[in-house]
């Protein structure tokens, strides 16, 4: 199929293929058709897909095509996303495909001054794109008017409800009208996502291109057994890859990313720390010099990072395994974006041994162990816990002073040398298999 077979105005039509976009995505195009038809819509796609355009082409299309009454610029559309980035993200591509309509979009976040956020409500716009806490508080000193709000989005929905974001959400959801278009969009369905999605949802139609926490196909994953102590210095050592070109590494606190990145550059690898410490103008500055190859390494935490939308991430590194396994999905898919093929690598010490069996319950993969490498964990694997992979460990080797080329999966990079020789058991290099019945 072709964005020319979708419907859309020519308007759009023009801005899509400016953009070099002649395909739509399966997300966009079983998705597109409902939302033009008006109809409510649960999507459920995992993070690169494409689904931003899923919901902006057609509710540009229905905006342009029934412009409000009068000279006022009601807010006609809200979408409701979890982090800064991811806001200013979604805006910039209403700004982009919309730019030969007369439409206009704005977006307000918390971490910056709300001055110009009240000049822009004060003068309307047609589309608005918020976090919640800023949304509240604006609203609370009457400055945000829905009653003419013809579509809400809620965007990343599993993600809003782990930030603990469910009682922000309801109360916005008070301000809306009930006559409404709704869009609920999540790359995994857990019980509360369900539940809020049945309360906000008229016969909805059902979109999921991938089935619920599974992991991206063309995405490689391994995991590394190592001891808590060793992490930084594993993560030095794999990074010797010069395949490793452009590398999103996660960790599960703001002091933590701040250490590793320090970490690096003090082992003369560029890297660069974003949490929601960091100012949005350092946020800022962190993402463009990683977009731009200026910074090999980023270091986020996942509320940071949700919803960036970076081309040619070569690697994820999960520094710290997740406690939710569903956060373990959207972390690695931060990689093998826009068909790209990706690698994901986990290190995992011995306390996080049960976070790491429940993300492979939650994908139904078993990935890839590498072994043999310098920081191998000298904890033993018991049988008796139903936490740990079925072998021993070898006692860990020392680090080896001549190391051997590896490329840690991805057979597409070629590499220049670093890391001790790796072993992987469970199938070996690659993709995780699939766990066994």
């Amino acid at each position: 199929m072709l964005f020319s077979e979708l419907g859309l105005l020519p308007a759009l039509e023009t801005a899509v293929a400016g953009e070099g976009y002649v395909e739509p995505t399966p997300i966009q195009a079983r998705a597109i058709p409902h939302v033009l038809a008006g109809r409510d819509l649960l999507g459920l796609a995992q993070t690169g897909t494409g689904k931003t355009a899923a919901f902006a082409l057609p509710i540009l299309q229905r905006l342009a095509n029934q412009p409000p009454a009068g000279r006022q610029r009601p807010i006609r559309c809200l979408v409701l996303t979890p982090t800064r980035e991811l806001a200013a993200q979604i805006d910039e591509s209403f700004s982009t495909y919309g730019k030969h309509l007369p439409l206009r979009s704005f977006v307000i976040f918390g971490g910056v001054g709300m001055d110009a956020q009240k000049q822009a409500l004060r003068s309307g716009m047609d589309i608005l794109v918020a976090t919640p806490g800023r949304l509240l508080d604006l609203a609370g000193q009457g400055l945000v008017e829905l009653k003419a709000l013809e579509v809400f989005v809620l965007d990343e929905a599993d993600r809003m409800l782990d930030m603990g974001f469910i009682h922000d959400v309801r109360k916005v959801i008070r301000l809306l009208p009930r006559h409404r278009q709704t869009l609920f969009f999540s790359a995994t369905m857990p019980p509360e996502a369900q539940e809020l999605a049945d309360q906000l949802l008229k016969n909805p139609q059902t979109v999921a291109v991938v089935p619920s926490a599974t992991t991206a196909e063309r995405i490689d994953q391994e995991v590394y057994f190592v001891e808590k102590a060793d992490k930084r210095a594993l993560l030095v050592d794999v990074l010797r890859d010069a395949g490793m070109r452009r590398v999103l590494v996660f960790s599960r606190t703001k002091h933590g990313a701040n250490r590793i990145a320090e970490h690096l550059v003090k082992a003369g690898i560029g890297a660069e720390a974003i949490h929601g410490n960091k100012s949005q103008n350092a946020r800022e500055r962190a993402l463009a010099g990683f977009k731009a190859g200026k910074t090999r390494v980023l270091v986020a935490t996942d509320i940071a990072a949700r919803g960036i939308d970076i081309d040619d991430v070569t690697h994820v590194v999960n520094f710290d395994i997740p406690e939710v396994p569903e956060t373990y999905v959207h972390r690695i898919g931060r990689t093998a974006r826009a068909g790209a093929a990706g690698m994901a690598l986990s290190f995992c010490e011995a306390d996080e041994r049960l976070d790491w069996r429940n993300i492979e319950k939650l994908t139904r993969q078993e990935i890839p162990i590498v072994e043999g490498h310098p920081y191998e964990s000298r904890v033993p694997f018991t049988s008796s816990s139903s936490s740990s992979p079925r072998a021993l460990a070898s006692p860990r080797p020392q680090p080896q002073s001549q190391p051997q080329s590896h490329t840690h999966g991805r057979r597409d990079l070629p590499s220049t040398g670093g890391g001790a020789k790796r072993r992987r058991r469970r199938g070996g290099r690659g993709r995780g298999a699939p766990a066994s019945a």
